[in-house]
This record gives structure tokens, sequence and C-alpha cells, in this order.
């Protein structure tokens, strides 16, 4: 018989140590540095990914290094697959050519990927663990409520943009392109989806997808493209829930001012559903082809009256069609004037030739003077722009650059 051994009680209190540390110590994961030789392969092959675009010299880069880090250690104990989900950053200053593919303009930059395609809205909450962890959380929930009943389809939030898809099985190709682009679209839309018994009677040449526009009286469109092709799929369903003309909030403005476009706003009333139906049609009519130009948005009177009294307008003058440029603000004229034929296509054009910038500081163009009038050059003091204010704040990122003047 083997005797027995005993540990001093140095030793046995430095094992115990010891095993309570092994026990206890939490999964750290390690942010994955990326480079122009590893990015592609890792950002396709991770569900989800966020990566911070930074530069060890800026000092919010520097604050936001061990949020981050601890995030990730927070989520990798959630979520072990390595391929789940992927905390990464990448160096700016040594990773440039990273830098302008994604168009970073201030650091720190969190952008979202899926699959290793990029994410149209990037992180701009609050740089915290508790925050950032609850972004992935709510990124890998499931963007896809299921219908258990076809009246639950009669009974949807007709405010929204709904996509419902009806399937034969969930285990099919065409659902999980479905899925692919709900991932990447639930911020616009919301995705329904039926399956078997329950979708047989929508299915009646086969799975098919609907999307059913906001308010009662707007009819259904179907999906007629091939369902596992899922760029086809995709553009399809982008077209219907990223309308051409947006809502402009507190929420998004940051957001669309980065776009880096100016602003073409009607301001109206909510209730006033009427004028912005009409300018939604002129714009749809007028503008389709500056749509890659400039940003068309709608605003709330009530919500924006600062940028009103900016062009000397109260909520009694709505609805007010105006443009923002980022350095002025520019007004319309006339409401009713926006369905003279071309009209709004020239307040446009008149922005980008800069004649709206010329008239403001000089008077009218000498084109626009009568034969034999003197021209007078008319000193002008034009509204500031407004929703600039709405911009990424130099309290919060390092700024890389300014926009040129209109």
């Amino acid at each position: 018989m083997i005797p027995a051994t005993f540990l001093s009680l140095p030793d046995l209190r430095c094992s115990l140590l010891l095993l309570v540390t092994w026990v206890f110590t939490p999964v750290t994961a390690e942010i994955t540095s990326l480079d122009t030789e590893n990015i592609d392969d890792i950002l396709n092959n991770a569900d989800v990914a966020l990566v911070n675009f930074y530069a060890d010299w800026c000092r919010f880069s520097q604050m936001l290094h061990p949020i981050f880090e601890e995030a990730s250690n927070v989520i990798k104990e959630e979520y072990p697959d390595a391929n789940q989900v992927v905390f990464a950053r990448v160096d700016c200053d040594q990773h440039s050519d990273i830098a302008q593919r994604y168009r970073i303009s201030k650091y720190p930059t969190l952008k979202l990927f899926r699959n290793g395609m990029m994410m149209k809205r990037e992180y701009r909450g609050q740089r915290s663990v508790k925050a950032l962890a609850d972004y992935i959380r709510q990124q890998k929930s499931d963007p896809i409520q299921e219908l258990h009943i076809l009246a639950e389809a009669t009974a949807l939030d007709r405010s929204k943009r709904n996509i419902i898809g009806y399937f034969e099985q969930k285990d099919s190709e065409n659902y999980r392109v479905f899925e692919r682009v709900a991932n990447i679209l639930h911020d616009d839309c919301a995705f329904l989806a039926a399956f078997g018994a329950v979708s047989k009677p929508e299915r009646y040449s086969g799975d098919n997808i609907i999307y059913k526009p906001p308010g009662h009286s707007a009819p259904d469109m179907v999906y007629l493209g091939s369902m596992t092709n899922f760029d086809g799929t995709y553009n399809w369903i982008q077209d219907k829930c990223v309308p051409l003309v947006r809502e402009i909030t507190f929420e998004n403005g940051e957001e669309l001012t980065e776009e880096g476009l100016p602003f073409l706003i009607l301001f109206h009333m909510k209730e006033d559903t009427e004028s912005l139906e009409i300018f939604q049609n002129e714009v749809a009519r007028q503008l389709i082809s500056e749509k890659g130009t400039i940003n068309f948005l709608h605003a709330d009177c009530d919500k924006f009256r600062h940028p009103l009294l900016h062009i000397q307008k109260t909520p009694a003058d709505c609805p007010v069609i105006a443009i923002d440029s980022f350095r002025h603000m520019y007004v319309f004229g006339d409401f009713r004037d926006v369905l003279i034929p071309g009209k709004l296509k020239q307040f446009v054009f008149d922005l980008h030739s800069g004649k709206l910038h010329r008239e403001f500081h000089h008077g009218p163009d000498p084109t626009d003077t009568a034969p034999g009038e003197e021209v007078q050059d008319v000193a002008s003091s034009p509204p500031e722009s407004s929703f600039q204010k709405l911009a990424p704040s130099e309290y919060r990122y390092t700024l890389l650059r300014d926009r040129d003047e209109l």
C-alpha cells in the first residue's frame, strides 16, 4: 500500500489558488488584426464581424481599445465558435489602402460585416462594454418572424414595409437566401416567413416573396426572379425597403450627413401625407437620375423647428422644400411650384452649378436680369447649414477631412 502524501500548508494554499484561478479565469479573446493578406479570408468566413478602424495617435481610439477588448471577451463566452462572431481591428496608418477601400473618414469607426459584406449602417452607439455586447447580441438574433397562421399576415403593422416569404420548408436554399437578405436589411423592413401547410395557400406555383408597402390601399408586389439568386433577391428587396425619399430623424441624422451628399428636404407636418406623396412622385419623375448626387429626404416640421427658423420659416409655413449643402440652406419657393415640370430639377441643377451660392452672395446672375437693366452686386447673408450640426462630432471622433463649400 502506497503511503499518503500530505502537502504542507503553504503548498496546499498555493495549489488551491492555482485551481481557483484556472476555474474562474474568463475566456480571453484576442482581437484579430487585419491586413491586406488576411482581411478577405477572415471577413468572408465570419457570420458577423465588428471591425474597429483606428489610429494609435487618436485619443478616442486609445480610449476604445480596452472597451473593445472586454466586449470581445464577453461575446466570446456566449459565441465560442471562432466564425460566429469576430472582433477585429485595422491600423489605418499602417494599412491606408484598407482605410481607403472602406472610405474611413474618422477615427475610430466601427463597421459591421456579414459573411464579408459590409453593412450600410456602422455602429454609432455608446462606447461601453454592455452597449457593444448588446449590439452584437441583437445582430445575432433571428431577424425573421415566423407566421404560424396566415391570418397573422393580415394583422401586420402597415406603417412599416413588410417582406413576407412563403416556403415549403425551412431547410432550403430559397430560405437561406431570404435569411441572408433579412440579416442585411432588417433595419429597413420587417421580415416574416411561413412554412409548410401554413404557407401552402400562398404557394400557387412554388415558394415566393411578397412585398407589402406601407398603407392599407397600396397593392402587394411579388418577386418574379430566381429565389436562389442572392444578388437578384437582395436588389429587389433593397429597392422596396430603402425608399427614394427617406425620413431624416435625430437618430439617423449623423449617418445621413456622413454620406456626404447635400440634402433636398421636404419639411411637412406628420399628418400631411398628401404633400409627402406629391414630393415623392415629383422626385421620382424629375430627379431619379440625380440619386447619386443628392439625398432626398423628408422631415417632421415639429421636430425640426430649428432648421426651419434658419430659413425664417415656422411649422405654420409647412410644407417647405429646401436644400442644405452643409454650408448654406436654400429655399425652393412656393411648394406648389414643385408640380411645374422641370422646376424641382432646375433647383437641384442650380445647386450643382453654383448658381444658388452665387445668387445668395451677389444677387441674380446676369442672365436673369431684364434687357437693359444694370447689373449690381447685391450683398446677402445666406442662412448657414443647420444639418451640418448632426455630422460626426469632434468630441467623439478624430475627423479626417472637411467638405467642399457649395
